[in-house]
């Protein structure tokens, strides 16, 4: 039996993954560059842009959500293929 989905379409969680990354590659620029005025001797930022390097961390939760969220959706889709069609 064929799997009726598409080799290019989108899974349950691709999405997710996708603003993840852009999300967790936001927070590692805004980390690099609230951090770089420490290292260069140069005034720091003010402290509310350390926020930002939180971003990663929203990021990296946000990537984490979807890859689960994929997951769930294989087993379900294992679990119906499995099962006896009634």
């Amino acid at each position: 039996m064929r799997d009726k989905t598409q080799a290019n379409s989108a899974a349950p969680g691709d999405g997710l993954v996708r603003t993840g990354a852009i999300v967790f590659f936001i927070g590692a620029v805004a980390t690099l560059v609230t951090v770089a005025p420490l290292f260069l001797g140069t005034t720091p930022f003010p402290t509310y842009m350390f926020g930002l390097s939180m971003f990663m961390a929203v990021g990296f939760l946000m990537a984490g959500a979807g890859v689960l969220r994929s997951v769930a959706a294989g087993r379900r889709q294992a679990r119906a293929a499995l099962s006896p069609e009634r």
